[in-house]
């Protein structure tokens, strides 16, 4: 993840009050896909329903996760599932097409078939995305188009004989399509390729390895093509084609895969001429990928498809609603429909994934519902599965019950998980807060909620045999010493052995979480045993361990460090792995060092279950203030990494909320914004969209907690409509202001009475409560600042 520099975001005053505000329209008119697709964000920009399977988008070349990058690269072809956002390796794009106006010569062998070299560039300023759509233009003189279905992608290629370069062909237009039995990252272990020399179908499957995990998985696919007559069929291999054969096979051998699968070339089209491809996929066969395309989209009917699509993102935007009043014709630093663009935008990424594979795993049967592309809930706990418990309960809840059915068939809860393969771990067992924060919520409609506690048991006293993969290491120490000690000795189970600082604090709070829902349930021993262990991140604070920044002593004492088995300290600079010093190398992999892309400063940060005892011990509430300003204004902290998130609102807990609130309004639209390098780092599935739509709704959480932030809404109103219980929570702005001058929280009504604690709890949203709040230009001394007035620790509660 690169580091992006800031920019100046100055504030001044223009007064707007609730009471003018206008119709709040449907989100989907402001989102863009666009935003993220550079300087590594990742973004899946093209054409999926919400947590769809199918994910059309053309592929680039360069930074190419998302598939498609606006970064100029030329094109490789055309593929139908994706993920939004990761790092590291290419992930999907499966069995892309890849389409040309003719071959040289008018000969099999004058096309070029090997990714490398086919790829075609994109003609400026041609290139459009919405919800559920995406279109490109060709230096090849062809246009495409895409939406989807659930499991269909469905593309439309128009020919216009222009093509420029070495695109260019002499002659008439006689297009041909191919389809490589190949993936982003070139992981094709095997494939067999068909195609039907009658109706030019063609079918076929691959065996694959994911991009951040171990095994194999196996893709079918099912293609049809309508809008012109079938002048050849065959296959190709590499660098040559024929259509003596109809089938092959590739098999894996030593080096990179070969090019190869099959191709439909066409008579001759006039200018303009449309051809629509339906390609269907499916985990189970090639039939099952064939009857989803069926079943679907029958008739290849691209707007009917493209409607259906849009039908489904604006019911999914419509229980947000933002009232603008006339802070439309305001003339702020950044325009009102700019926010809109900013705030849409990230709804819409943290509805991309994780995605509904139901009906479509070949691991096991079972009634409950599939979800898969959990990459990673180490990232997606902090925002994702906050916000869609919030805003979209109903997926969230069979995320849940498909979080419960992946432990009850593959033993342990997934920290990692894409494409039916175990991903790799890269801290705590957190799909364990992802379930403790939807119980507390009351996420409960057909969740087995004893089979869910029991996962959580298993992850905090069973050690995995290989907890590289699934569950936790180290737990002998973890439970003799009270911390996962620097050079461990651990006879139990395989696995990275580094990142004794970061994982020993998630572990803490893993367990913290634990028991919260062990309280809920009345399990008092249990409650009783996590709530100690919860403490555990204490035992690698050093009190006298001191920080040196760009050669100079920082003036704060006392950060985590690692410690032997012995229980003497090690140590790692404070500062390493920020931004300031080797930012990058805390990666996982034996490589790597006591903490996980974050330094010491971060994690020393992170004790969400006991925000009161970390602020004791690091001083009190205005030293703690002191040291939290000083990590956001000196360049330790990166907000484009998920753990950057929550100390932007630790402020609360120190009773300056107020402080909290000029935090974000710092980085947003400072870090967030609505250029193509819009987002500060990956979007990680949409981690980034939701801590900014979080944000500007005024209420980010402690995730894991029954817990959400107040600080004033980016729009003088906000309403969200409860998916469960059909009630409206609404949060007004009085005295809002378009260039964001008051900030500041002054007083607070909740229905109507005085309300001074600077946090709310779900029932404010499932209740359909109104929340009123009043603001100043200058942080209020009052207002949220009391002892009972943040929000709850383990050792003040």
């Amino acid at each position: 993840m690169g580091f992006l520099s800031l920019l100046v975001y100055s504030t001044v005053a223009a007064s707007i009050q609730p009471a003018l505000a206008a119709p709040a329209t449907n989100g989907y008119d402001y989102v863009d896909p666009l935003i993220g697709t550079i300087n590594g964000g990742h973004v899946f920009a093209g054409a999926t329903l919400p947590f769809g399977m199918a994910k059309a988008v053309a592929d680039a070349t360069v930074d190419n996760q998302g598939g498609y990058a606006s970064n100029g690269s030329p094109i490789s072809g055309f593929s139908h599932m994706h993920d939004s956002g990761t790092g590291g390796s290419s992930s999907l794009a499966n069995f892309p097409l890849f389409v040309v106006p003719g071959c040289k010569g008018d000969d099999i062998n004058g096309c070029v078939f090997p990714k490398n070299q086919r790829a075609v560039g994109v003609v400026e300023g041609s290139v459009s995305a919405r919800p559920g759509y995406f279109s490109i233009g060709l230096q090849s003189g062809i246009n495409a188009e895409m939406t989807v279905s659930n499991h269909t992608a469905l593309y439309k290629f128009s020919f216009h004989g222009n093509a420029t370069g070495k695109d260019a062909i002499t002659g008439p237009v006689k297009p041909l399509i191919f389809l490589d039995l190949i993936d982003l990252q070139n992981s094709r272990k095997s494939g067999e390729a068909r195609i039907d020399p009658k109706t030019g179908r063609m079918t076929g499957s691959g065996t694959f390895v994911p991009s951040f995990g171990v095994g194999r998985y196996t893709l079918h696919y099912c293609a049809d093509f309508k809008g012109g007559s079938i002048r050849d069929t065959g296959v190709f291999v590499n660098t040559r084609g024929s259509n003596e054969f109809k089938n092959m096979t590739m098999f894996e051998d030593d080096g990179a895969p070969i090019p190869g699968g099959t191709y439909l070339w066409f008579d001759e089209v006039k200018k303009g001429h449309e051809i629509t491809a339906r390609v269907g996929l499916s985990f189970i066969s090639p039939e099952k990928a064939c009857k989803n395309a069926e079943e679907e989209i029958p008739n290849f009917n691209f707007q009917n498809t493209l409607n259906k699509a849009e039908k489904a993102w604006r019911k999914k935007f419509s229980v947000i609603k933002i009232g603008t009043g006339k802070a439309n014709q305001a003339k702020g630093d950044i325009s009102m429909d700019d926010l809109q663009t900013i705030f849409w935008s990230g709804v819409y990424r943290a509805m991309i994934s994780p995605q509904d594979y139901t009906g479509e795993n070949p691991l096991w049967e079972s009634d409950e519902p599939y979800y898969d592309s959990y990459y990673c809930i180490w990232d997606s706990f902090r925002s994702i599965h906050p916000f869609l418990t919030l805003v979209d309960p109903h997926s969230q809840t069979l995320m849940i019950r498909s979080l419960i059915d992946i432990y009850r068939h593959e033993g342990y809860l997934p920290d990692c998980r894409m494409t039916l393969s175990k991903g790799y771990t890269q801290g705590g067992s957190n799909a364990d807060i992802v379930l403790v924060e939807s119980f507390l919520k009351g996420i409960t409609d057909g969740v087995d909620w004893e089979t869910g506690y029991e996962a959580l048991i298993k992850d905090a006293e069973v050690e995995a045999p290989n907890w590289g993969i699934e569950g936790r290491g180290g737990l002998l120490s973890w439970k003799r010493y009270g911390y996962i000690p620097a050079d461990d000795f651990d006879p139990f189970g395989i696995g990275t052995y580094t990142r004794s600082i970061s994982r020993t604090v998630e572990y803490a709070y893993n367990d913290f979480c634990i028991a919260l829902m062990a309280k809920k349930l009345g399990k008092e021993q249990d409650y009783e045993k996590y709530s100690k262990r919860a403490g555990n991140w204490l035992n690698l604070y050093k009190s006298d361990q001191t920080s040196i920044i760009r050669g100079a002593d920082s003036g704060f004492t006392g950060f985590l460090q690692p410690k032997y088995l012995n229980g003497t300290f090690g140590f790692q600079d404070p500062n390493f792995c920020s931004p300031l010093n080797n930012f990058d190398s805390c990666y996982g992999g034996p490589q790597g060092h006591e903490t996980y892309e974050g330094s010491s400063w971060l994690y020393t940060f992170f004790a969400p279950g006991d925000m009161a005892a970390l602020i004791k011990t690091l001083g009190g509430p205005d030293e703690f203030v002191r040291r939290l300003d000083y990590f956001h204004e000196s360049g330790l902290l990166y907000v484009g990494d998920e753990q950057g998130f929550l100390p932007v609102y630790q402020y609360h807990y120190a009773g300056r909320p107020g402080k909290s609130a000029e935090r974000i309004h710092y980085y947003i639209p400072s870090q967030f914004n609505t250029s193509l390098a819009g987002i500060p780092g990956n979007d990680d599935s949409g981690a980034m969209g939701s801590f900014a739509a979080l944000s500007m709704l005024g209420i980010f959480p402690n995730p894991g907690q029954d817990v959400y932030f107040i600080t004033p809404p980016f729009f003088p109103s906000i309403s969200i409509t409860n998916q469960v219980t059909g009630k409206t929570a609404t949060i007004k702005n009085v005295n809002y202001d378009a260039k964001f001058k008051n900030i500041y929280i002054q007083s607070a009504k909740l229905n109507g009475r005085k309300y001074t604690k600077n946090y709310l709890t779900h029932d404010f949203f499932l209740n359909g409560d109104i929340l009123e709040l009043t603001l100043g230009p200058k942080e209020s001394l009052k207002w949220g600042t009391g002892e009972d007035d943040v929000p709850p620790s383990l050792s003040t509660n």
